[in-house]
Order: structure tokens, then sequence, then C-alpha cells
């Protein structure tokens, strides 16, 4: 039944993705969103999977490759950390990634990136990266790093597709169009390289608060959003020109 629910969807709102070649020429920024253990790494936490996932492997994976690629061509990459105080709990969730604690570090895939020295690792303590890179005095962490290395696109992978990932794109989009961002033109969301979780809607009825999350059906609905708020879908990303076959 979820699967027809699926193929209806993406028949009623099609999303066309495209191959997204980076130029060599100008500053590409890499964001990694909350690829971490309580999400991403079976049984670490109350929102981590409980069994192994094809979509959130395929998302670590891929995300793991293009850092991979960033950081030998010293471009500069930013990776958000969910991280919260104990006494400040993020509803409607329940808690998760505190402080301090292995649910809020990389996932193991990940972890080399803490010893690059392009690397700018943020922990936020709120759904949006681009929110919690706002310190007390009101400057910008994100921002401050767009501008710094002059990034005109910025290429976004992570979890949830439809939640973190989103509202940081939402907010980058924005700001972008009020001109916050110079000289940032583009934000690329790479597919592969996002993920959401798995709540079916069996599921959901026998848990207290829980609401229904079908992965593929938010997935889809995630990146479809992103792309009307004027972001790019990818389906796959390179950089430089593309070989000739």
């Amino acid at each position: 039944m979820v699967s027809q629910t699926v193929e209806l969807l993406k028949k009623e709102i099609p999303l066309e993705q495209e191959s997204v070649v980076l130029a060599e020429d100008t500053v590409n920024g890499l964001v990694l969103v909350d690829i971490i253990n309580g999400f991403c790494t079976v049984g670490a936490g109350n929102l981590a999977p409980r069994e192994p996932n094809r979509q959130i492997r395929e998302m670590i994976n891929e995300s793991a490759r293009l850092a991979r690629v960033f950081c030998e061509k010293k471009l500069p990459v930013m990776a958000f950390l969910d991280s919260h105080h104990p006494n400040k709990p993020e509803d409607p969730y329940p808690t998760h990634c505190i402080i301090g604690s292995d649910e809020s570090n990389l996932v193991p895939e990940l972890r080399w990136l803490e010893n690059e020295a392009n690397v700018t690792i943020r922990r936020k303590d709120c759904f949006d990266g681009y929110v919690g890179s706002i310190e007390e005095d009101g400057t910008n962490v994100f921002v401050d790093w767009v501008k710094k290395n002059k990034i005109t696109t910025l290429v976004v992978v992570g979890v949830c597709t439809d939640i973190c990932v989103l509202d940081f794109v939402c907010s980058t989009m924005s700001a972008k169009n009020r001109g916050f961002l110079n000289p940032l033109e583009n934000v690329v969301v790479y597919s592969r390289g996002c993920a959401t979780f798995d709540i079916p809607l069996e599921v959901a009825t026998d848990t207290k608060r829980a609401l229904a999350h079908p992965q593929e059906f938010m997935h889809h609905v995630g990146l479809y959003m992103a792309k009307e708020r004027g972001a790019k879908i990818a389906r796959e990303v390179l950089i430089g020109a593309p070989e000739k076959v």
C-alpha cells in the first residue's frame, strides 16, 4: 500500500533531478547536516534507526565520498552536528543527541573530518543549521563561512531530508535572495546524499505522540519542497567537466 502511495505521489508531483557539474574556477562549498550517530547508527539513541536502512546507508556512503573529494581539493566543508542540552527538549521529539554523548558525534565513516583543516564543525541545538549558527552577539557562523570562503555554489547532504535539511535549505535560500550570503548563487541538494527516517502508520498508531513518517514518501516531499524554494535537486554531483564517453 505504501509503495502504491509513493508511486501516486511521484506521479502527482514529479521531481525532475539533474546532473550538476561544479565549475573548478569558482569556490564550491559542502554542508553536511546531522550525519551523526543519533540519527544514523543502528540502536544509537531514541531517534536512531532500529535496524539497517538502505536509504540511510547510501546517504552515509555518498556523503563520505563527496566529502573526500572536497577535502582532496581543499574546498570548504561545514558539518552541522545536532547537539542538545539535557534541560532543553526539542518538541515533538524525545530526548536525543545530548551534548557530550556519542549520539551527537559524526558517524564513524566521517570522524576523519574532525582532523581536516578545511572543515568547520558547528554544533547546533535546533532543527535549522542557519538559525543554529547565530551567536549571542548576532553574528552568524555559517554566513561568515560563506563570505570568508567566497562560496558561489553550495552542495547540501544529510538528514533528515524533510526536516533539518529542508529547514536549512529554506533559510539559506531566503537569506541568499535577500543578499545576505553574497557571493552565493546556487544551492544544490544531492538526493542520494540525503535520507530521512521511517515510521510506518501501524507503528505510529501504537506509539504515544508518534507521527507516521513513511520514509520514501517524506524523502520525496522534502526534495520537492526544497526545489520549490529554488534549490537545485541533483541526482549526481560532479566537479569539473564530466568525462567524455
